[in-house]
């Protein structure tokens, strides 16, 4: 682990970068410039649909901890990936779900991203006690070197009680550490603006009703729509149920960002693996017969292999109109 210099590269040079951006703060009242004057900062951006900010989450709040007493302060940075994650509501229910206690910025406008030069989900900014950027990461993993550049950093501000432990895995369900020593599967989007790997017999009709089918086979890391689908820039709303999505994987884990319609109304859906219920390969918001339903907003978890990873096809048939299909993760 090296610290970056604090003379070196444009992201050290200049005041500490600014906070004001924010549309609203939850856990407390706004941070400023000032009240970060002399003190060692963690800044986590993240969104809350996102996997790998998801599986950093137990370690930041695990800094958070520890290190409070010798004077480090942990800002999370929520800047919004899809347009329903920039809105207060939502951001909000997800802080309070996912348990995170430190201050949180909902940065909706990307002003404070644009203030760190930040390009990544997540991303992690160590601060020195005078303000400048002194370590970077991006994207999960890498822990121990993350946490012994607070470690030095606190020392260099002058803390006399730094822990030279390092945190180890702590997350469980949908936060645990990824598997990704089998895994052969990306992220996928379902908008038109990203999508890739698209198989039914039809062609994508962009923002119009339209009547989808699937192959008889998929190929690996491919996917399709079955039903009456409008397929947006963002996502793909079911027109009539029933519909379905299927994705051709390998990979421990299958996510799936799911939203109800406008009205809000929960919708219910069922999981297969290769035409049959997942069992005890279900994910944390699946039941062993592969019913689930959407209710927020958010990452849905729907497959977790257990024992050898394998391919599969799953097919998620929803059974109420409205639904918002986003983008596939896996781990």
């Amino acid at each position: 682990m090296t610290l970056i210099s604090p003379n070196a590269g444009k992201a050290n040079d200049g005041p500490i970068p600014d906070f004001s951006g924010a549309i609203a703060w939850l856990n407390g009242p706004p941070v400023s410039r000032a009240s970060l004057r002399g003190k060692v900062v963690l800044v986590d951006f993240w969104t809350y649909t996102c996997i790998n900010s998801l599986r950093n989450l137990p370690y930041i709040s695990a800094w958070a901890a520890k290190y409070k007493d010798a004077g480090l302060v942990v800002i999370g940075v929520h800047t919004p990936e899809f347009s329903f994650e920039g809105e207060p509501v939502n951001v909000t229910r997800a802080v309070n779900a996912l348990g995170v206690g430190y201050p949180v910025a909902i940065d909706t406008n990307y002003s404070i991203w644009m203030s760190f030069d930040n390009a990544y989900w997540p991303a992690d900014f160590v601060l020195d006690g005078s303000g400048r950027i002194r370590y970077q990461h991006a994207g999960e993993g890498d822990y121990p070197s993350t946490e012994r550049a607070i470690q030095e950093l606190l020392r260099e501000n002058g803390a006399s009680n730094v822990p030279t432990t390092t945190v180890g895995p702590t997350g469980t369900g949908i936060e645990a550490p990824p598997d990704f020593a089998d895994e052969q599967s990306n992220e996928t989007y379902v908008g038109y603006e990203r999508a890739t790997n698209f198989a039914s017999l039809q062609r994508v009709v962009r923002n119009a009703r339209t009547t989808y089918e699937l192959p008889e086979r998929l190929a690996l890391n491919h996917w399709g729509l079955r039903g009456s689908w409008i397929v947006g820039p963002e996502s793909a709303e079911l027109a009539a149920a029933p519909g379905q999505v299927a994705f051709r994987f390998r990979s421990r884990d299958l996510h799936l960002i799911l939203a109800p319609g406008p009205s809000g109304h929960p919708a219910r859906f069922r999981v297969t693996i290769d035409g049959a219920a997942p069992g005890e390969h279900h994910g944390v918001d699946v039941a062993p017969d592969g019913s689930g339903e959407v209710h927020a907003p958010r990452l849905y978890q729907l497959i977790r292999q257990r024992g050898p990873i394998a391919e599969h096809t799953c097919t998620i048939e929803f059974l109420d109109p409205g639904v918002h299909v986003v983008d596939f993760t896996f781990g």
